[in-house]
């Protein structure tokens, strides 16, 4: 078994330098190690107890693969097969390929990190290999985009690296656990550069730029798996120590409204959606016992948003609400946006639902006042006009087969917790999403409040991650007396 998860993890990292050998190769060799992830992703869903690997037993440098691995190994998976399949026919060039697969090998190896020194390997790798594809079409706009995303990552993970010298001083091991009876000085540190780099609460002001401006098969890579690298080493702290778990909750629900607040008024389709990515993820962190379902589902709706809104004729809302779009990119625009809103039979209706029963008391408002706000946010999609094009569509296959690679997740997905298709579970997410669109249609369609771009400057981001670090050292302190 560990020899299967060393050459698992091995694997994409070999696929992507042998693409510049064999560039002809590059979507077939892509293909196959998503394929790869895949089937290894399941068959860890199969293993009754988790994989451990001790590298480096003196420094406490281990790997384990459990469930919560599992569920975000199938997220990256998905979602790099349909990046793949959207760009089969696009002429993207084998560094575009290589880099991909370069970027699901870091992430796939993120998701089985247990101790802090791996983990900050896999995250560097994996933030070099995600400027890369933001700077792919070479534009000073998008250079731009990329070294700030770049420079800000690196920043967050020079305190990370701090943290973790000072969790090693303390207990000679890198260890997750390590946490516990270090100084506060090191959760606050190590927790800064995993809320920047998963792009939580005002750390996570630097996403909607970045998200919004990359190219769609970017975007969908950046919001669908990219950011969950920094969320799930703080899911997998809350689960392995409970007096961290009140700080992620807390964390969890703020990101959440204030990801909701901004994308409610948002006019732009792709900010909206960035913003929303930073909702969701609140959502993931606000119940982390359930927190990989909620990353599958989320990861696999947000791709396909994106990638969806790369083909809408308009980024902007309020021109779409008068240019009809083709029927078919309407009804998978619709299904994705059903699935994130909590409507039944797709599986974002069973996250919502677990995630609901997995809330403390202090969290029930905020969250539902969330729920309550993608409702509204999505039934900007959801009642555009559309019709059947008389022309022949210009889309390619490929973006017909990321469709179904997502979508048809979505509704597998549905088995994960098929006990939420009860009527008392049914009742109350219709009834929250019916409300959102009554709002929406009476209040929010007709809204023209356009919210400044306050804190999405440089030097705001900047400025924010020394906020946020004080915050952390009251968190450590005060609330748990450490």
């Amino acid at each position: 078994m560990n020899t299967i998860t060393i050459a698992w993890i091995a694997f994409p990292f070999f696929v992507g330098f042998v693409i510049y050998l064999l560039p002809k190769l590059d979507r077939y060799l892509s293909l196959g190690t998503a394929i790869v992830s895949a089937a290894y992703a399941f068959w860890l869903f199969l293993q009754p107890s988790p994989l451990k690997l001790i590298l480096l037993d003196n420094f406490g440098v281990t790997l384990e693969a459990d469930q919560l691995s599992g569920f975000f190994i199938l997220t990256n998976a998905l979602v790099t097969l349909a990046v793949i399949f959207y760009c089969w026919e696009t002429g993207k060039s084998a560094f575009f390929y290589a880099q991909a697969i370069i970027l699901h090998g870091s992430l796939n190896a993120a998701f089985v990190c247990s101790d802090f020194v791996s983990l900050y390997v896999a995250l560097e790798v994996s933030g070099i290999a995600a400027f890369l594809l933001i700077a792919y079409p070479r534009t000073d706009r998008s250079i731009w985009v990329g070294l700030r995303y770049l420079f800000i990552s690196n920043v967050a993970m020079l305190f990370y690296l701090i943290g973790a010298v000072l969790v090693y001083q303390a207990h000679h091991s890198f260890a997750f656990a390590g946490l516990r009876g270090s100084p506060p000085e090191a959760l606050a540190l190590i927790f800064l550069g995993l809320l920047v780099k998963g792009g939580i609460f005002v750390s996570g002001l630097w996403l909607p730029m970045t998200h919004s401006e990359s190219e769609t098969p970017v975007s969908a890579f950046l919001s669908g798996i990219v950011v969950k690298s920094g969320i799930f080493p703080i899911v997998r702290c809350a689960l392995v120590l409970d007096e961290i778990d009140p700080i992620v909750r807390f964390f969890g629900v703020a990101t959440a409204l204030l990801g909701v607040f901004y994308a409610v008024f948002e006019k732009d389709s792709k900010r909206m959606l960035a913003f929303h990515t930073v909702s969701q993820l609140g959502f993931v962190l606000a119940a982390p016992e359930v927190g990989g379902f909620y990353a599958l589902t989320h990861g696999l709706v947000k791709s396909a948003l994106f990638l969806i809104a790369g083909v809408l004729p308009s980024r902007n809302l309020k021109e779409l609400q008068h240019t009809p779009i083709d029927t078919p990119i309407w009804i998978a625009l619709v299904a994705a946006s059903f699935s994130i809103s909590g409507f039944p039979l797709l599986s974002g209706f069973g996250a919502k639902v677990l995630t609901m029963k997995n809330l403390v008391p202090w969290q029930v408002i905020g969250m539902n006042i969330a729920a309550l706000g993608t409702a509204i946010s999505f039934a900007k999609f959801i009642f555009l006009p559309h019709q059947k094009q008389e022309e022949k569509s210009n889309l390619r296959p490929g973006f017909w087969l990321a469709m179904i690679v997502l979508i048809g997740g979505l509704i597998g997905a549905n088995v994960v917790y098929y006990k939420a298709y009860s009527f008392e579970n049914i009742i109350k997410p219709l009834a929250t999403i019916a409300l959102g669109w009554l709002a929406y249609l009476l209040i929010f369609k007709h809204s023209k409040i356009k919210l400044p771009r306050f804190g999405e400057k440089f030097d705001d981001l900047v400025g924010f991650m020394s906020l946020i670090l004080i915050l952390l050292f009251w968190m450590g302190f005060a609330w748990l007396g450490i």
